[in-house]
C-alpha cells in the first residue's frame, strides 16, 4: 500500500510539467506499471478522465508519437467549470415556471442536459451537456419525478374530524368494540392482462400476457370491497363481479360480520366504522344508509359511521394496511380467473400478523336504486353535533 501512495504522489508532483500529450502516455504508462486495477486507481485518486488514460493506452499501443506542434487550438478542451453568468442563464432554464416567463425556450420541452446545451448556444455561450450536469448537481439540483401530495383545497374542519375519528376509535377499542375501516379497491379485469409490478423468472422468460387491455377481452371483472378490522389486524375482501353499488358494500361488511367479525367480536353491541366520504359508502348516500338500518336490524348493534373529509381518502387505514399488501403479493401476476384473485387476497399476510380472507360474491347488484324521503323516515339516523353529514348512528328499530 505505501508503494502504491507512493507512486501516486509523484504522478501529482510530475504532472504539472507535462503537456497534454505526455501526459496521457506517462499515465498509461503508470497505469500499466501498476497491473490490474491501475486505470481505476488513477481515475480515483488523481480525479482523471478515463478517456484520457484510454487515449494515452491506445497512443503507447500504436507507438504514437508527439510531432511537436500545437495539440489543440486555444481555448480547446472540456471546460471544468462554469461563471456565474453561464449558471444564470442554466438556471433560467430549469426554473421558468417560478418567474412566470411563457416564453423562455426550455418552458415547453424537457430540461434535458442536451436540450439545456443547446439552447446556452443559441445564446452563444458554449457549454458541454457533462459540465452542466456537474453544475447542477453542484447547486443541489436532482431529477426528480412528480409526487402525489396536493389534495386540493382542504376543508376548513378537515383536521378537527381527523381528530373526531381519532377519539372515536380510541373509544370503541378501549370498550372493546369493533372498529373496522372500509373501502372498494379499484376495478380489475379478469383475463391474461398485464399487472404491475416484477416477479421473480427464469431469465429472459417474462409472462407473456395481451398487448391491449381491451374491455371485450375480459372474461369478467372483480370489484374487490375490502373491511379491515383495526384491533384484530384481519381483513376481508368480497369479491363482487357486477357494480361496487351501496348494497354491494353493506352486504360486504354483512358477510364479514357473520363469517370473521363475531368470532372475534360476540359481545359487541356497537360497530364503528371508518369510511371515505365517497363511492359506494357515500357519507351522502341514501341506499346506503338504508342498507346499514336492515343490518342494524338483523345484528341489533348500533351502527356508528365516521367519514373521512373530502379529498382525504388516502389516510384511511385500509389503504395501506390491507389493499398496499393485496396488491404487493399479486404484483406481476396476471389475475386470469376469480379463483386467481380469491387465491392471491386470501394468502396475502405480512409479518406484523396480518391476515386475509377472501370469497368470491356471485349476486347482481343492480344501479339506478332510488330511495324516496318515505323510506329514509323509516332510517332510525342520529346525526352528531360535529358535522352531522359525516358523523351519524344508525340505531336498531
Amino acid at each position: 500500500m505505501e508503494a502504491i501512495k507512493d507512486t501516486i504522489e509523484k504522478i501529482k508532483a510530475f504532472l504539472p510539467y507535462l503537456d497534454e500529450h505526455q501526459k496521457r502516455i506517462y499515465l498509461a504508462l503508470e497505469a500499466k506499471s501498476l497491473g490490474r486495477g491501475g486505470k481505476s486507481l488513477i481515475e480515483n485518486q488523481l480525479g482523471i478522465y478515463h478517456n484520457t488514460i484510454n487515449k494515452g493506452l491506445k497512443e503507447v499501443n500504436g507507438g504514437t508519437v508527439n510531432s511537436g506542434a500545437r495539440l489543440r487550438k486555444e481555448g480547446g478542451g472540456r471546460k471544468k467549470k462554469i461563471n456565474e453568468v453561464e449558471w444564470h442563464h442554466i438556471k433560467e432554464f430549469i426554473e421558468p415556471h417560478t418567474r412566470g416567463e411563457p416564453e423562455s425556450p426550455l418552458q415547453w420541452v424537457s430540461k434535458s442536459l442536451r436540450n439545456i446545451s443547446t439552447a446556452l448556444k443559441a445564446r452563444g455561450i458554449d457549454v458541454s451537456h457533462r459540465v452542466i450536469g456537474e453544475s447542477l448537481k453542484a447547486n443541489g439540483f436532482s431529477l426528480q419525478a412528480n409526487r402525489k401530495t396536493f389534495e386540493g383545497r382542504g376543508h376548513a374542519d378537515r383536521d378537527a374530524q381527523f381528530e373526531f375519528i381519532s377519539r372515536k376509535v380510541k373509544d370503541y377499542m378501549s370498550e372493546e368494540q369493533p372498529v373496522i375501516s372500509v373501502d372498494a379497491k379499484k376495478r380489475e379485469l379478469i383475463g391474461n392482462f398485464k399487472n404491475g409490478g416484477v416477479e421473480w423468472q427464469s431469465k429472459n422468460t417474462p409472462v407473456e400476457v395481451n398487448a391491449y387491455d381491451f374491455l371485450t377481452d375480459a372474461e369478467g371483472i372483480a370489484i374487490p370491497y375490502g373491511i379491515y378490522d383495526i384491533a384484530q389486524n384481519k381483513g376481508w375482501v368480497n369479491v363482487g363481479i357486477t357494480k361496487d353499488t351501496a348494497e354491494f358494500a353493506v352486504q360486504s361488511i354483512r358477510n364479514w360480520w357473520y363469517k370473521m367479525g363475531i368470532y372475534y367480536h360476540n359481545n359487541a353491541n356497537s360497530l364503528l366504522i371508518t369510511a371515505d366520504g365517497g363511492g359506494s359508502n357515500s357519507s351522502k348516500g341514501k341506499l346506503w344508509k338504508r342498507e346499514l338500518q336492515k343490518f342494524a336490524d338483523e345484528t341489533g348493534m348500533e351502527i356508528e359511521v365516521v367519514h373521512f373529509p373530502p379529498g382525504t381518502s388516502k389516510w384511511n387505514k385500509i389503504e395501506h394496511r390491507l389493499f398496499s399488501y393485496i396488491s404487493k403479493n399479486w404484483r406481476g401476476k396476471p389475475l386470469i380467473s376469480y379463483e386467481v384473485i380469491v387465491q392471491l387476497i386470501g394468502s396475502t399476510k405480512t409479518e406484523k400478523g396480518l391476515e386475509v380472507e377472501c370469497e368470491l360474491d356471485m349476486e347482481n347488484y343492480q344501479t339506478g336504486i332510488t330511495i324516496d324521503e318515505d323510506e329514509m323516515e323509516n332510517v332510525n339516523l342520529i346525526g352528531s353535533s360535529f358535522h352531522e353529514e359525516w358523523n351519524y348512528r344508525i340505531m336498531p328499530s
